[in-house]
């Protein structure tokens, strides 16, 4: 019956592929950041997946790797090789972070190589790879605990990065996705090797690129760690970032302080570099105190004096720390010592041009801020120069330099939301000053409504540019009856809190066409808007219109309250009058002449009131004392050919 023993034989692949699978489950296990989520059955490429694990929570974050084992002898190099399928590699490769891990059988040990790094090495050796029908793995790095710590850390980093982009355009309203795009900020795809990691890192923080940086901070830090060596360009992005008003990550800027601290006291490094570093770093949190005492450390280093471009940028900076700090002198002291070391420095410049444009000596701000010239990825620097230097011309009476600057600024107000509402401030500050700004104004605000027509302001202002041209002289192209169908389409859209002005200078269009109708009505709307002076207007038109009943309380408010002045005490009286109060009407009359004593009509109409109530001699003298006071007014004439008497001795 021995026969029956014949049994078949265990292929001793599949012992290997075990022990590979036994070696790598153990491994996950003992770095707490993955678990084995699932074998695959029909191996297309891929032997299975782990999802990563953080603080004892399942994130759905899962990478793809490929088992293998071999009893091979290691390279002259120590490293392992083991061939795959080509089409195995493209399989990984549709995923992140996907690896391949080697179980050495005879040191019993794990190895790791990622896809990428295969793709790589292929690409970059000059073969016809995409030809091949097998390609080696070599494996050369451990796969420690801590390697796979730190690829958890990476890939849910990229995850989440990924997850909130699609989220973020996921949720936006199709008119807000062009924004959203334009906004974004490239997603770098940081390697799992720490030199070609560190190499990308470095060149990026060169090029001035901090917004990627930043925007990758976690997945450097995952790969490079966060006290490396060759980290500290992630940290001085984030100082660069912050100091530019972005705060967005104080926790990083607080970071890095310990982290450059650290550095000098290891003395490996340039103390007065490191010092200059801390310093930036303190100035971004607003410990400016701090800062000041960082700077002065810097330039107390006599290494840095092999170093006159940064011994510069540290007293600029140094005089900006001191500025905010309330010592102007010294601030300027520093600027200037900084431009003498390095006279094209643009943010010496910049600061010098600042401080004049604060004190209004707006000429020397000018001549500072034409000096501004950034270099490299320093373009939002350049575009804050533009909006000053806009500010600075407009105070300096060119409109025509400040628009330039202007619409120099509005070609990037895409991918910079500040630069609409800085522009938007400027011009409505200064875009009624002159005729000509008033016309660059007009298009201004016609390309803002467009960009965004549910701005009031914008529409408020683009009636008021109207309104100022017309006042001066200028011709609109369009009649009283036409432009109201302008108006109305943007009063509609217009704040009740900002349509006052606006119905007010419609009025005295239709006031100046002698339509008392049409200018009460619009005066009315201003009135019952905001109140206060725009009475004025109202009581005037009722008063136009014999409506003496309505205009009186609202005139005696104005004259008695709101602006008790001349015009304000005449319209009462012409009001009275309407009403048959004398007594009233002489007493307006007379307010408004002690108010104003050269008021000619008034002094005329007081005498009108006397002779049509039949006090002719107070009527005579009144009107004796107007004509020797406008001996050339058409009313005097009128009384020497009507009433001749008056001018009796």
């Amino acid at each position: 019956m021995n026969h029956f023993d014949d049994l078949p034989k265990r292929n001793h692949n599949h012992v290997i592929e075990e022990k590979a699978e036994a070696a790598f489950k153990i491994r996950l296990s003992e770095s707490g950041s993955f678990i084995l989520q699932g074998v695959d059955r029909k191996d297309y490429g891929s032997d299975c997946q782990i999802e990563v694990v953080d603080q004892g929570q399942a994130t759905n974050v899962r990478l793809h790797a490929q088992l293998k084992g071999t009893e091979r002898a290691p390279n002259a190099d120590g490293s392992i090789s083991v061939e795959i399928r080509r089409t195995n590699l493209n399989y990984l490769l549709m995923h992140p972070h996907s690896f391949y891990a080697c179980y050495h059988v005879p040191t019993d040990s794990l190895r790791i190589c990622f896809a990428e790094s295969v793709l790589r090495q292929y690409d970059h050796g000059g073969q016809s790879w995409p030809e091949q029908r097998t390609l080696t793995v070599s494996f050369s790095e451990v796969l420690t605990v801590e390697k796979l710590r730190a690829l958890a850390a990476l890939a849910q980093s990229e995850a989440r990065s990924a997850r909130n982009r699609r989220l973020e355009q996921s949720m936006a309203d199709a008119a807000d996705m062009a924004g959203i795009l334009r906004q974004l900020v490239p997603d770098i795809q940081v390697p799992q090797d720490p030199a070609a990691a560190a190499a990308i890192l470095s060149h990026l923080y060169e090029n001035g690129e901090d917004e990627v940086i930043s925007a990758g901070f976690d997945k450097f830090v995952a790969v490079l760690g966060a006290d490396g060596d060759t980290i500290g360009p992630c940290y001085m992005a984030e100082i660069n970032l912050s100091m530019m008003g972005r705060v967005r990550f104080p926790e990083r800027v607080e970071r890095a302080v310990a982290h450059f601290m650290a550095r000098i006291k290891d003395g490996r490094y340039q103390a007065g570099s490191l010092h200059y570093t801390i310093g930036n770093a303190f100035s971004a949190l607003g410990d400016e105190l701090r800062a000041k005492e960082a700077y002065e450390a810097a330039l107390a280093d006599s290494g840095l004096m092999r170093d006159p471009a940064l011994i510069a940028q540290v007293f600029k900076n140094l005089g900006t720390s001191l500025e905010l700090l309330g010592d102007q002198d010294g601030a300027v002291e520093r600027y200037q010592e900084a431009l003498r070391l390095s006279p094209g420095l643009p943010e010496a410049h910049y600061a010098l041009g600042n401080h004049y444009h604060r004190l209004g000596r707006y000429e020397n701000a000018l001549v500072h801020f034409d000096n501004v010239v950034f270099t490299g990825g320093q373009y939002s620097k350049t575009l804050a120069v533009a909006g000053m230097r806009a500010n600075t011309l407009f105070n300096l009476g060119d409109g025509r330099g400040a628009f330039r600057e202007i619409n120099t600024l509005l070609s990037q107000a895409d991918s910079k939301p500040w630069v609409w509402p800085w522009c938007s401030r400027q011009v409505a500050n200064f875009g009624r000053a002159t005729t000509d700004n008033a016309v660059q104004a007009r298009a201004f605000w016609q390309r803002y409504i467009s960009a965004y027509p549910e701005v009031s302001l914008a529409r408020r202002e683009l009636l008021l540019v109207n309104f100022y041209l017309r006042e001066q002289g200028e011709i609109l192209g369009t009649s009283y009856t036409e432009f109201q169908n302008v108006f109305n389409l943007h009063i509609a859209h217009i704040d009740k809190d900002h349509a006052a002005l606006p119905w007010d200078r419609l009025g005295h269009w239709a006031q100046d066409e002698g339509n008392w109708r049409e200018a009460e009505r619009c005066f009315r709307n201003a009135y019952e808007l905001e109140g206060g002076h725009y009475g004025y207007c109202l009581g005037t038109a009722l008063n136009f219109l014999d409506r003496f009943e309505e205009s009186l309380p609202i005139l005696r408010e104005q004259a008695e309250v709101i602006q008790a002045d001349a015009l304000s005490w005449f319209q009462v009286a012409v009001a009275c009058a309407g009403l048959g109060r004398v007594a009233e009407t002489v007493d307006a009359y007379r307010k408004a002449l002690v108010l104003d004593p050269n008021y000619d009509l008034a002094m005329f109409n007081l005498g009108g009131v006397h002779w049509n109530n039949g006090n002719l001699n107070e009527a005579t003298r009144v009107w004796q004392l107007a004509v020797r006071q406008f001996p050339n007014h058409e009313l005097t004439t009128k009384l020497r050919h009507e009433m001749p008497f008056v001018f009796a001795s």
